[in-house]
């Protein structure tokens, strides 16, 4: 099944500023490559600080206007956008799958999952209320009301490149703010593609731009952004070590900031657990993307008196899931994004396997067993995993399972605590009275109780500790790119 799309122009390969596409102004461009094969199939522009700032001029220029406009006005220019991603949904899975790699089905999955926040925003884009404060003395009035920031740039990452991207600009246009947008390296062509629906359902120009830069263009093209006093907020998904170098250069300015960084998530399996469940629960935890998600399962702990069966139940559906390009409607686990990844999932392997794990199933590469590409890794599960290791405190980024075995409910919340993230974690238990201890014990700003399955439009995303600050989504999805004015007027009596 080719990845070939029913309307072309939807591959857009150059920038979109001030309602334009252009090539960047020296003219650059940097190639994207296809995980499944691992060779180039187009280009597009590797910016600079001078594509940076023309973005920003552009956005500046338009936000005066674009504020003014009732919420109302902005919430039908998001519902034309968001109708319009939906009415398009399969050239954007296709898009999404060439450049990124995950199965067809989940591409198409994850095009509803970003348009659902799109529909949201527009939705609470008429529901951004102010208060009237009682006031103190007679012959005054006293009212809070909310402001958007500004100017926002949005840096978004590779592993979900329409999600991601969707739902930092939907709040911020939703708000009345106008963005800059840098996508991933790897994955520039979605988030191309979404700009050109936003322009086809009317957006003004210079309310949304976006520019491309490679690996090498990305610090200088970003640091423009960090140092213009009229970018008022960054919202950033990524690695730790980019969110607090974002947060330290932007300090100058005292921008607003929004992080949504690294995780390490724990996933603890009790002795009162429906085994069962658990194992459902960790497969659509865990799988999802071929394990390349911020708040998949990175160390799974298992009580003693269910480990045998857990392993034994997992290792089966593990060793089932199909591994393939997105081009083969039965792929359920595509490539991993790039040959970093996979280097990283090797060593992690090796690393367990030196310090004592047992390889359950998988742990090796699928390099020419069918496949075309070096970028495939057969999934996995460990047997026996430990302090020791290095998966115990990095994230593998990949469909990587440690079965790490408990004997009590304290010793299993320190460890999974024994981390500088905080993003998601996830416990089965059937005992109610456990549930709300642990649940009040664990430090993560997400949790999964008996449930794999987090994400939602509706609910506030977003870690504690090292994993960021923020929250992306529901109700209080706005409030990040607004601020509070407070207005008080006297001599009324």
């Amino acid at each position: 099944m080719p990845l070939t799309l029913d309307r072309s122009e939807l591959a857009r390969t150059g920038n979109f500023i001030a309602g334009q596409w252009r090539d960047a102004a020296s003219s650059a461009r940097y190639p994207v490559s296809d995980p499944a094969t691992g060779k180039s199939f187009t280009s597009v522009p590797d910016s600079g600080p001078e594509d940076a700032q023309a973005a920003a001029d552009a956005a500046h220029a338009a936000f005066e206007s674009w504020r003014e406009r009732t919420a109302r006005e902005r919430a039908q220019l998001l519902k034309r956008w968001h109708a319009a991603i939906v009415a398009n949904t399969e050239d954007l899975a296709r898009l999404m799958s060439r450049e990124q790699g995950k199965p067809l089905a989940e591409a198409r999955g994850e095009v509803a999952y970003g348009a659902s926040y799109v529909e949201w925003f527009a939705e609470e884009a008429v529901r951004s209320y102010g208060d009237m404060i009682p006031a103190l003395m007679p012959g005054k009035r006293m009212m809070a009301v909310k402001e958007p920031v500004g100017v926002v740039a949005a840096i978004t990452p590779w592993n979900f490149p329409l999600a991601m991207i969707a739902r930092k600009i939907a709040p911020a246009l939703a708000a009345g703010c106008t963005v800059v947008a840098k996508p991933a390296e790897d994955t520039p062509l979605t988030a191309l593609a979404l700009a050109r629906l936003a322009e086809e359902a009317g957006l003004p120009p210079g309310v949304l731009n976006v520019v491309t830069a490679s690996r090498d263009h990305t610090p200088a093209t970003v640091s423009s952004w960090l140092a213009d006093v009229r970018v008022r907020k960054i919202t950033f998904t990524g690695s730790t070590p980019v969110g607090k170098h974002l947060a330290r250069e932007s300090a100058d300015t005292l921008k607003k900031l929004s992080l949504e960084l690294g995780g390490n998530a724990p996933f603890i399996v009790f002795d009162d657990a429906d085994v069962d469940a658990a194992v459902d629960g960790l497969m659509a935890a865990k799988f999802r993307n071929g394990g390349q998600t911020c708040v998949c399962p990175n160390r799974v702990y298992v009580h003693a008196g269910v480990y045998d069966a857990f392993a034994r139940k997992l290792v089966a559906r593990v060793a089932a899931l199909r591994v393939g390009p997105a081009t083969r409607d039965d792929s359920q686990i595509g490539p991993m994004i790039n040959a970093r990844a996979v280097a990283k999932i090797e060593r992690h392997v090796q690393d367990a396997v030196a310090h004592g794990a047992t390889v359950l199933t998988g742990g090796r590469r699928l390099q020419g067993e069918g496949l075309d590409g070096p970028h495939y890794y057969a999934p996995t599960v460990l047997g026996e995993a430990n302090r020791e290791m290095a998966l115990f405190r990095e994230e593998t980024f990949g469909p990587v399972v440690p079965l790490f075995r408990f004997e009590s409910d304290t010793d299993v919340v320190r460890d999974a605590n024994d981390t500088p993230f905080g993003l998601a974690a996830y416990f089965y238990s059937r005992d109610v009275r456990r549930i709300w201890r642990v649940a009040a014990k664990l430090e993560s700003g997400v949790i999964g109780i008996n449930e794999g399955a987090l994400a939602s439009e509706a609910a506030p995303f977003g870690g504690v500790k090292e994993s960021g600050y923020g929250r992306e989504g529901s109700r209080y999805g706005l409030d990040d790119y607004q601020h509070i004015k407070y207005l008080c007027q006297g001599g009324l009596n």
